[in-house]
Parts: structure tokens; C-alpha cells; sequence
């Protein structure tokens, strides 16, 4: 996975606290007694363990964790442990990976690496794995200067199981050419069969990166890291430009291994309550033991600084889904900032991010997003500390050509203002107010969450102890705002005013973009067939047949470590919840551990709402805590957001009836949460938005709408597969067309629209009509968690809302059901469907109707999906057809076929077809169907946090006996079954289905073979 690291805008906390950190309130607490804590606690600087010396133990008890850290003696390995009392354990060993070229190396290597190793000689054993563990994440990731293979799991076993393979990947990997050509890229006969066919490009990375940059905002955000920092290996694509990867060899990927992923280059990390000793002893004596230290060569220098500002243009491909095509242009200017390992100047530069360009009142929202002059912040925004010195940006997306002058004057208007008034102290009361309540707020996957907010500090030889110490940093950056109230201004006036190494990006489209793009690659596959001798020839088409030999073969699979079925908990874990009435609202509430904070969520059913008015609700969501309420405008109303909760959110909710397809419930959910003592605040909040909602003010809708309409047209290309397979659903159930609707491509198209008037005066009438008919307690259930202590004092805090709130309706049934009436019933229709846009890759869908959540058939279901992914599809789709990923889904009553970033269209479809055959005919073992239920559990066993507990009951009415039918439905499933639901629901005829793709124009797909085409 390619992670191109880059900000739009997001909030400080999600920006620079990623993980929950608590502010204690006491500067000498010591994190809480448990047998992991103690035992970290023991150690002491010099302290020899495995191979391994202590360099130093700290205490962060605001995380309830104790760090120790280490540098293995032989190799000079760095480790750092992290101790929790948390089940969930995670591990990942990371390479400083810095390339000089954009051939993609570092990214062809993490792939190559997991597709078998000394230990493990198997194809794919990574992927292989997942349908043999529990593991609650496992991925690998490449980023600009790291790359890093991280795993979590809550089973013992599995762990270890985890731990030797990422182990043998990455040290003794076979780097079989097959793989190199398989992952990375070839040449190959478009026919494998006939030697005279074409010969074109093939490869997952190859077609992965085309597809990241069929993205404008990916574009944009690699040229401002690689013209802003152009000097070392951040003037590259590490992810590998589809222009330069074909130059890549095969040779250069092993050197690029030997010289990168040695131990002397690596830092290990380990987090939970598994023993540290335990894991020391395993890594050293099996793999770093083997090993002397070398000097490894992969420090990124410092920057050379400019003289002089410097201003840049580059193009792209024009966004069809634009609302104005007269308004694409994109410009941003951006800062080469301080070094990321310098703690203390980071986190001021983080929280002055924060107060320059987040929420309404933020100076830059203010001069920038409120003109109306742009959609929306440049793709580039805020803080980045992913590279070795920091970077802020600021800019906007979807200006006119003839306003980029104007918008780099009000960037430095804005620059001299914030110089000159400075920033009101209530705005940094809110923002240490949100870290606070960031740090207490407890995520279901906590130590890769840490692993990830220290991965690029660390990576540069930062402390990655002191990283995670963030009462230490707030006290420090406190006490240089009380030592110098001016402070705050001079780091602008430094790092922004001052700075000559500033750089002004500009993209626009070019309407020849694609045609461009479409002529190099051609030139550059003549360029490489136009040197292939006959010798060259005759190997590549031996090449493709051999290649395909290998991926065709039924593989030994014995070597790989595998959890056993019969050693998983055949109980769910219960989610205890509790049920009251107050006034008519029912109150689902659930007493749990959440660390002292409150999470409320609210959901209003929208069957009172008049069908023609739904397509206005996504809308009415993205703006309805946004416009203002009672006493306060919308900027005040985000000010005292921020000052008292972690926002207050709305959003659309689609819940298929777990019994009935043809039943579900649609509504508008509210959620927020916030720290005890301002529960009352929060409420107060929530009330003036209930009754005295204000959404009157044109200009600031017109703002958000824009905003909105840029988000979701920048969504399709790196979801497609998503937007694929709403697409195609949704003519197979009521629930599914509502959710097209609601987040599909149709919504995309709606948002365009709306965005195109130039008077929003009839959708202001439509949303505040849904705001009399949303924003009531007739059609209201609400649902607290909170901690056992606190939870009375909250049940009256929602007593006390609840009597608040309008009620001008009587209350009537919610759950949408099919009406008496023939003709009114919901039928089901098989359609096919391409939306054409601008992509160099295809997202193909087919989607199948089947059965809900509590049908005795539903487990086998769940369970071929799996079956269909892993035994068949990955194989199919992506080692094969070269599209980065492919697989199958089953939920809310339709099996989805999907494939992301695809070189081929109508090849996958007819792959999902003849996948269906494979598994009609029961040519999988019951081997196989034990790691695919194995790959089920997995995913409904994956640990839910304190503040989600009862979310299955409260937003799908999903109880815990449906769960523990279900999960006894999954310990029960045959190899019969699975044959059984595959003839009676998948094979052609059986069921109604749809296909959908998203993609660039198909000469294959015309409307006499019955496809229907939608040109965005």
C-alpha cells in the first residue's frame, strides 16, 4: 500500500494527537498496577535482556502506558515497547526506505517481500494469512522515507504465529523474479497463448499508482512534496510514477533489499500486555542474531535552503463532476518549516496550524473559504510532519484561473493580519480543550494508532518516548506563551512572513491531460518492445506462461502456521445494554469504561419526510451544526463546539431489518461526546440546534455546499470500488436505492447540481422544511455511553434535554415496510451500468440480492464471500489481471463482487462469473472453508471500544441472540452449504443483479448490449 502522507482540513487532534491521549490532571501520577505495567517498571538503563540493552524507561501515565527502549547490542536494532494493560496487542517492524529515483522501489519491495520467504516458501504468504488469523489489523505500508509492516491481534498464538512471518518477509525473502513481475511490473502478451498479440504493461503497483494518480489531489500533493523539498529523496515518487517504474530491474529491487532492510536500518516496535521478554527472545534468536551491524547509508540531509520564494505550475486531468469547469485551478503555498524531531517546536507549529486554518474562526477559513472564491482548501493543508522537516500549506481548490493573483494576496493579507492581532485566547483554550479530550478518548486499535503517531518522529532518530509525553509538551508550550504573549505571533512572523523557502504551487487542467498521459505510456512501451531482441521476445512469452504456471498452482500450505477453528470462543461478547423510556423517546444506554467521557447518539427516522425531499438530507447532515443556532452565528456555534465537546456530527443512517429485505430504517444520526463536567454544555448545544436551527444565511450555505460538492467529486477515484458497489446494489434492494441516494454516486451528481444554481434559495426552503420535520422528539431514540459512576447523573442530563425539544407530531411507527398493495412492493431489477469518468483504471462491481442478517443462509454466505476472495479472486483479479484488489462482500442482504484499480473491465466481470462456477462446483476443501471462517471471525471478533459498546443494537437492531445464532450458524456451516447457497442465490437466473463500474470510456460497453451509460 502506497501511503502518499498528506493534510486537507483536518483538526489538530486527528492531525497531531492521532491516538487517545488523556491529559492527567496531575503531573506526578503514575500509571496503574497491572502485571505487564510492573514488570516494565522493574527495568532499569543497562539492563541486558536477549541481546538487548535498556536505554531508558519512562513513565506516561496520561496514557496508562510505560515505554522501554532499547538497542539490540550486535546490530544496533532499535526496539521500544510499550506497555498497556490492553489485550489487543500490536507489533511492526519499520525500514528507513529513502529512493533516489521514481521507479517505485521501496513500494515494488513491500510488495515482493510478502509474497514468500526462506521459512515460508509459498506464494502470498501475507495474504495467505489472513484467512489463517485473528489478527485485528495486518497490512504493510510505504511511505516517503519508511516502510513500515505493522500487525495487531488479541490471541496469543496468532501473535506469534504474526510475528514469524513479517519476520522471515522481511529478512530472508525469496525476491523470486515471478514475484518482481508479478507485483511490480512486465511485459506480457495480451494473449498468453499467442506469441504475435500485443504486448502491453502489467503489474499491482503498476496499475495501483495509475490509479493514485487518476486522483487531482494526489497529483497535486506529490509535486508540492517533491518541488518544495527537491533535493533528496523527497523529489521522487517513493510510490513509483507509472512513467518510471518500467525502468525498474529486477537486480535493483534485491540491491535496494540488501542495502535497506537489515537491522542495523530497523526499528521494532511492541505494545500490550504480552511479556517483552518473550518478544526479544524470539526476534533475536531467530533472526538478529544472525546478523553484524553495518553502516547504513539512508539519512535524509537537511533541506538547502532557498534564497528566494519560488512559484510552480504543473496540470492535470480536468473533474468532470466539477461544478463550474471554468473553476478547477488549485494553488496552495507552502513552507519548509523545522526539523520533525524537535518536540517542542513541532507541537507549537501543530497547535498554530490548528488555530490558522481549522474551524470557522480560524483566520484562513475566514479570508479564504468564506469569499466564495474556491470549493474548498487545497488538497495540501496545515501541518505536515511526515517528512524530516516540517511543512504548512495553505490554499484553495476550485478557483478561477483569474483569481489565483487574488488568492495569493489574501494568503499574505491574512499572514500580516495574524502578525499583527494575534489569536483570541478563548480559540487556544478550545484547542488544548480538544487535545484534552483526544487524549481520553479510547480507539478499538490503540497501540497501532501510537505506532503511527510516532512512525515519522522516529524514523529521523526522534525521542519516540518524549513524543507520546503530551502533559509534558502542553506544559511547555503554556509556559512560553505566559513567558511571551507575543509568541505565537513571532512563529508566524518566522516560519511565514520571514521565510524565503516558500513555494506557490498552481494546477490546472488540461483538457489533453489524459491524451498526454495515454501518448507517453505508449511512447514508453515502444520505447522498451522496440530494444527486445528475438531472445527478449521469446522470454517475455515464456515469461507470461510460466508466471501464469506458477499462480495456477494448487499450493502446499502445511508450512504456514494457522489458528484452528475449534480454538475460538463459540460465545459472543456480550454488549450489555440497558433500555428506558423518558417522555415517549426511547434511551438505550450502556454503563461502560470510558475514561470520563460521555458519547451520545441520536438518530431522528425520516419516514414522516416526503420522498422527493430525501435527496436533500445528505445535505441537510453536512450543514445542520454548521449554519448557526439561537443565540449563536456559525462561528460562535463552532467556537463553543470545540470549547465543550469533540463535535457535534450529523450524518445519514441506512439500517437494512436484520428479519425482512424488503424493511429497513433510514434516518439522521447524531452523535457528539465530551468530557463529564461539560455534559450539560453539550446538551445546551444540541438544544439550540433542535429548536432554533438557523439556515437563512445564503452565502454561508453556499460556502458549505461548495465545500461539499469538491469533497465528494475528490472521493470518487480513491473509492471507487465503493461507490462501485452502492451503485450496483441499489437496484436490488429498498435500502440499498436509498443508500445510493444517500452516499452514492447519485448523491455525487445531486451535490453537483445544487452547487451549479446560482440561487440557493429553493434548497434553503428544502432544508429547513427537513429541519421541521428532522429535528423533533417524535421520531427520536437516543443512546448514551458512559461510565458506571456518571451514568445516573447522564440519564437525567437527557431527561432534561428531551423536555426541551418541539414535539408537534404524533408519534408513528419507524421502520420503513413494504405497503399491502402489489404494485407498491419493492421489486428487484437486473441492470447494467457504466459512469464514465476520467480514470486511467476501472473500480467493476457485480452485485447479487440474497437474504438479511438473521436468514438461516446468511452465515454460508458470509462465509463463500470469503471463500470467493481469498481461493479465487485475489488470485484472478489482482495476480493475474494486475488490478491492485478484488474480492467479494456480502451484507444487508447482497453478495458485491468488486475490483480496485483495474487494468481490465469486462475480463473481471467474466473472473466474478466463472468464480461463481468454481465455487457451484465444490472445488474448494473443507480446509479451505475453515480459513474462511476463520477470515469471518476475524472481522466480527475485531475489539470494539468503550464508547461504540450496544452500536449493533442501537443503529440495526442487530440483538446479542441474532449474534450468538449467527456466530452458531458460522460453527456449523459444510462444505454442502456453501455449494447450496452458491447454486441457490449466485448462479445466473437464480437471484436479481445488477453490474456498475466507474471508468474510462469502454468501446465494449454500448447501449445495444444493453448498458446503460452515465457521463459525469
Amino acid at each position: 500500500m502506497y501511503k502518499l502522507l498528506f493534510q486537507k482540513n483536518k483538526s489538530l487532534v486527528s492531525r497531531v494527537l492521532r491516538v487517545g491521549r488523556q491529559l492527567a490532571t496531575g503531573t506526578n501520577v503514575k500509571v496503574k498496577t497491572s502485571p505487564v505495567v510492573d514488570a516494565a517498571r522493574t527495568l532499569q538503563p543497562g539492563t541486558k535482556l536477549h541481546g538487548y540493552t535498556v536505554d531508558k524507561v519512562d513513565e506516561v501515565p496520561e496514557l496508562f502506558l510505560i515505554t522501554v527502549s532499547l538497542t539490540h547490542d550486535k546490530t544496533g536494532a532499535q526496539h521500544l515497547h510499550v506497555a498497556r494493560d490492553d489485550d489487543n496487542n500490536s507489533f511492526s517492524v519499520a525500514f528507513k526506505t529513502t529512493p533516489m529515483d521514481s521507479t517505485g522501489v521501496p513500494h515494488i519491495l513491500e510488495h515482493t517481500v510478502l509474497c514468500g520467504s526462506n521459512k515460508y516458501p509459498v506464494r502470498d504468504p501475507f495474504f495467505k494469512m489472513l484467512n489463517r488469523s485473528l489478527a485485528t489489523f495486518m497490512n504493510a505500508m510505504t511511505a516517503s522515507d519508511w516502510t513500515m509492516y505493522p500487525f495487531s491481534t488479541q490471541n496469543r498464538q496468532d501473535y506469534n504465529n504474526l510475528l514469524s512471518i513479517y519476520l522471515d518477509a522481511v529478512f530472508y525473502p525469496q525476491l523470486r523474479e515471478f514475484d518482481f513481475c508479478q507485483e511490480g511490473w512486465r511485459l506480457e502478451h495480451d494473449d498468453l497463448k499467442d506469441p504475435n498479440s500485443p504486448i502491453n504493461f502489467k503489474g499491482v503497483v503498476y496499475n495501483e499508482m495509475k490509479g493514485v494518480f487518476s486522483s487531482q489531489d494526489n497529483i497535486f500533493a506529490q509535486a508540492v512534496q517533491n518541488k518544495l523539498t527537491p533535493s533528496h529523496t523527497y523529489g521522487v515518487v517513493s510510490g513509483g510514477d507509472p512513467e518510471n517504474i518500467p525502468d525498474l530491474t529486477w537486480n535493483h529491487l534485491r540491491n535496494f533489499h540488501q542495502s535497506h532492510y537489515h537491522p542495523s536500518n530497523s526499528k521494532f516496535f511492541t505494545y500490550g500486555n504480552f511479556p517483552l521478554e518473550e518478544h526479544l527472545e524470539f526476534i533475536n534468536e531467530n533472526y538478529l542474531v544472525r546478523f553484524d551491524k553495518i553502516d547504513v547509508n539512508t539519512a535524509v540531509p537537511v533541506e538547502p535552503r532557498w534564497n528566494q520564494p519560488k512559484e510552480e505550475r504543473i496540470s492535470c486531468q480536468p473533474d468532470t463532476m466539477c461544478p463550474d469547469p471554468n473553476k478547477q485551478t488549485t494553488l496552495s503555498v507552502n513552507f519548509l518549516l523545522s526539523d520533525i524531531t524537535d518536540i517542542e517546536e513541532c507541537t507549537t507549529i501543530m497547535i498554530l496550524s490548528s488555530l490558522l486554518i481549522d474551524g470557522e474562526t480560524s483566520p484562513f477559513y475566514r479570508s479564504l473559504l468564506e469569499a466564495n472564491i474556491g470549493s474548498s482548501y487545497a488538497p495540501v493543508n496545515g501541518y505536515n510532519g511526515y517528512t524530516r522537516e516540517g511543512t504548512f500549506s495553505v490554499g484553495l481548490k476550485g478557483i478561477h484561473e483569474n483569481d489565483v493573483d487574488k488568492v495569493k494576496q489574501i494568503i499574505d493579507d491574512t499572514i500580516d493580519e495574524v502578525i499583527r492581532d494575534g489569536f483570541e485566547e478563548s480559540r487556544i483554550d478550545a484547542i488544548l480543550h480538544r487535545i484534552e479530550l483526544s487524549t481520553k478518548h479510547q480507539s478499538s486499535n490503540y497501540g497501532l494508532s501510537l505506532n503511527m503517531s510516532i512512525a515519522c518522529g522516529w524514523n529521523h532518530d526522534g525521542e519516540a518516548p518524549e513524543m507520546l509525553k503530551v502533559n509534558n509538551q502542553m506544559s511547555i508550550f503554556k509556559q512560553k506563551l505566559k513567558d511571551d504573549p507575543q509568541y505565537l505571533q513571532k512563529k508566524v512572523k518566522q516560519y511565514l512572513k520571514d521565510n524565503p523557502h516558500r513555494l506557490t504551487l498552481v494546477m490546472s487542467p488540461d483538457e489533453q491531460y489524459e491524451e498526454k498521459r495515454q501518448k507517453k505510456e505508449s511512447e514508453k512501451l515502444t520505447e522498451c518492445i522496440d530494444k527486445l531482441t528475438d531472445e527478449d521476445r521469446k522470454r517475455i512469452y515464456k515469461l507470461g506462461q510460466d508466471l501464469q504456471d506458477v499462480q495456477n498452482i494448487v499450493e502446499d500450505l502445511t508450512c504456514l502456521p494457522c489458528i484452528q477453528v475449534n480454538e475460538i470462543d463459540r460465545n459472543i461478547k456480550p454488549e450489555a445494554t440497558e433500555l428506558i423510556s423518558i417522555d415517549g423517546v426511547e434511551v438505550q444506554y450502556s454503563k461502560q469504561p470510558t475514561n470520563e467521557v460521555t458519547y451520545i447518539k441520536m438518530i431522528s427516522f425520516l419516514d414522516q419526510v416526503p420522498e422527493e425531499m430525501k435527496v436533500y438530507v445528505p445535505l441537510f447532515t453536512s450543514v445542520i451544526t454548521k449554519m448557526g443556532a439561537g443565540i449563536y452565528d456559525y462561528k460562535e456555534l463552532s467556537h463553543q463546539i470545540d470549547l465543550h465537546t469533540g463535535g457535534l456530527n450529523a450524518s445519514t443512517l441506512v439500517a437494512q431489518d436484520p428479519t425482512d429485505l424488503l424493511a429497513f430504517e433510514q434516518g439522521v444520526m447524531f452523535s457528539s461526546s465530551c468530557l463529564e463536567r461539560n455534559l450539560d454544555r453539550m446538551f445546551d448545544l444540541w438544544t439550540e440546534i433542535f429548536d432554533r436551527y438557523n439556515l437563512k444565511d445564503s452565502n454561508r450555505l453556499q460556502t458549505l455546499i461548495q465545500m461539499c460538492a469538491a469533497e465528494l467529486a475528490s472521493g470518487l477515484s480513491n473509492s471507487g470500488h465503493s461507490y462501485a458497489m452502492t451503485h450496483s446494489s441499489s437496484s436490488l434492494t429498498p435500502s440499498r436505492k436509498m443508500t445510493e441516494m444517500f452516499d452514492g454516486v447519485t448523491q455525487v451528481s445531486v451535490m453537483k447540481k445544487i452547487a451549479e444554481l446560482e440561487d440557493n434559495t429553493k434548497i434553503m426552503e428544502h432544508l429547513i422544511e427537513l429541519g421541521h420535520q428532522i429535528l423533533n422528539k417524535n421520531n427520536l431514540k437516543i443512546s448514551v455511553n458512559a461510565t458506571p459512576d456518571f451514568m445516573p447523573s447522564a440519564l437525567r442530563k437527557v431527561e432534561g434535554f428531551i423536555e426541551t425539544l418541539n414535539s408537534n407530531r404524533k408519534p408513528e411507527q419507524h421502520v420503513v415496510k413494504p405497503h399491502v398493495t402489489h404494485d407498491d412492493i419493492f421489486k428487484a431489477t437486473s441492470q447494467k451500468t457504466q459512469i464514465e469518468l476520467p480514470f486511467s483504471v476501472n473500480y467493476m462491481s457485480k452485485s447479487i440480492q440474497t437474504v438479511p442478517y438473521t436468514h438461516e443462509d446468511f452465515s454460508s454466505l458470509r462465509i463463500l464471500s470469503r471463500l470467493l476472495s481469498w481461493k479465487y479472486l485475489h488470485r484472478e483479479i489482482r495476480e493475474k489481471g494486475g488490478a491492485y484488489g478484488g474480492g467479494a462482500n456480502c451484507s444487508d442482504g447482497v453478495l458485491s463482487f468488486f475490483s480496485y484499480r483495474d487494468p481490465n473491465s469486462m475480463e473481471t466481470l467474466e473472473v466474478f462469473n466463472k468464480s461463481i462456477d468454481w465455487a457451484a462446483s465444490g472445488s474448494f476443501t473443507d480446509t479451505d472453508i475453515e480459513e474462511a471462517k476463520i477470515a469471518v471471525f476475524q472481522a466480527i471478533d475485531k475489539p470494539v471500544s468503550p464508547g461504540q459498546i450496544g452500536s449493533n443494537q442501537f443503529l440495526y437492531n442487530i440483538t446479542d441472540t441474532m449474534r450468538q445464532r449467527n456466530r452458531d450458524r458460522l460453527f456449523s456451516a459444510t462444505k454442502d452449504n456453501i455449494v447450496d447457497v452458491t447454486q441457490k442465490y449466485l448462479v445466473e437466473g437464480q437471484k436479481p443483479s445488477s453490474i456498475s463500474f466507474l471508468g474510462p470510456s469502454n468501446s465494449n460497453v454500448t447501449d445495444n448490449a444493453g448498458w446503460k451509460i452515465i457521463k459525469e
